[in-house]
């Protein structure tokens, strides 16, 4: 299938993936203290300490110990300590506004009512915007309050809204989101029928999304993944330059997603969670349409016991 894309918002702006592949060493290098140590006429003990190097000499030096694991474990040990927490790992469902993260990405929290099948459920979504640029940003799953959405976009353009499937939490705030800046909506052309219930035929997404397709918006490349499950067309959005994927109701913290209190077709859920999710990097931050922020490795110790 040819897929549509949004131009960029200025010409010859090109999309890259080379975040997700650029990783900064931080193993520190020094050179051999041993022969300043001999220069300096140090005895025994201190010529012993100056054959390690840098700042493990002076460790040794200190403590009187020559282990030569003692090094390895000061170094790991703060990196481990400083490595920053997830601002959207946080386990309450508070309305209101987090970040952005370091990736840029925003989470809106807005309360809503779903009703399917009958009942009447009372949810709180998640709706991602994410910086695609310095003037634009693509909206995620425009939940139950197109406001404060719009409130947390700011002056920045909406340069695309993409929804993971048709149910009211991800599409219910779409057409008032996409109208601020004239936007396209994307979604999967088999969640139509579901989009005419809750939009009408008026309105139609202006972008057909399918598994395998891919969007250049600004900056980002997203590629489209197939999550069929809780609905035939339900889709992910992956951005490999930053390492984070948007789940919709597929995965979320801890189990598969549910759509009210049921499973639509569980083995075919359980199939687009290892197939498509889990199959990504361990370290992809998973930020589904509810609750907190996990990751796929998280999630892939968890599998065998959803299976």
């Amino acid at each position: 299938m040819f897929w549509k894309r949004k131009p960029k918002k200025q010409d010859g702006q090109e999309a890259t993936d080379s975040a997700a592949e650029s990783a900064v060493d931080q193993e520190a290098t020094e050179e051999d203290s041993g022969e300043s140590a001999k220069a300096a006429g140090a005895d025994t003990a201190d010529a012993k300490a100056g054959e390690s190097t840098g700042a493990d000499a002076v460790e040794e030096a200190d403590t009187g110990t020559d282990d030569a694991d003692a090094p390895e474990e000061s170094v790991k040990e703060p990196a481990e300590a400083d490595a920053p927490a997830d601002v959207f790992a946080d386990e309450g469902e508070e309305t209101g506004v987090t970040g952005p993260d370091a990736d840029k990405i925003t989470r809106v929290r807005t309360a809503g009512v779903f009703e399917f099948d009958g009942e009447k459920h009372d949810v709180v979504s998640n709706t991602w915007i994410v910086e695609a640029d310095d003037e634009g940003v693509v909206v995620i799953d425009p939940a139950h309050d197109a406001e404060a959405v719009l409130e947390a976009v700011g002056e920045r353009e909406i340069y695309l809204v993409a929804c993971t499937n048709a149910y009211s939490p991800h599409i219910e705030s779409a057409i008032k989101v996409a109208e601020e800046s004239e936007a396209p909506i994307a979604l999967h052309p088999r969640e139509m029928r579901a989009w005419r219930r809750h939009h009408g035929a008026e309105h139609r997404p202006e972008i057909e999304v399918e598994g395998q397709g891919a969007l250049d918006i600004g900056d980002l490349h997203i590629d489209v993944l197939a999550l069929p499950g809780t609905a035939s067309g339900t889709v992910g959005y992956y951005i490999s330059q930053l390492g984070v994927v948007f789940s919709g109701d597929t995965l979320r913290k801890g189990e598969p997603g549910m759509v009210g209190s049921t499973y639509i077709d569980y083995t075919t859920q359980l199939a687009s969670i290892g197939e498509s999710l889990l199959s990504l990097p361990p370290d992809t931050r998973i930020l589904p349409d509810r609750g907190p922020a996990t990751t796929a490795g998280a999630e892939s110790k968890n599998f065998d016991s959803w299976v």
